[in-house]
């Protein structure tokens, strides 16, 4: 959001007002609302991640990790070094 110098701007007859005749000026909402979405966006992608690592922990434990769950196979050292808590499909 801009601040109140920001919005201060000076027109071409000298006088200084505001952007907009708004208070709440639909620019600055739409801002706040992808701000917002963003954020949720970026919490869910946290959130995921971290249930990918914890589901990796507990196949560590319990002697699953590096074996592929669909094809029984071993997943490649390179592959899980890489990409250490996807599973490989």
């Amino acid at each position: 959001m801009l601040s109140n110098e920001q919005r201060q701007y000076t027109s071409p007859n000298g006088e200084t007002g505001e952007l907009s005749d708004y208070d709440n000026h639909p620019g600055d909402m739409a801002t706040e609302q992808f701000e917002q979405e963003r954020d949720a966006g970026l919490n869910m992608d946290r959130s995921n991640y971290l249930q990918e690592i914890k589901r990796a922990l507990e196949r560590i434990d319990n002697g699953t990790y590096g074996v592929s769950e669909k094809s029984g196979k071993p997943i490649p050292v390179e592959r899980l070094e890489a990409e250490p808590r996807v599973d490989e499909q």
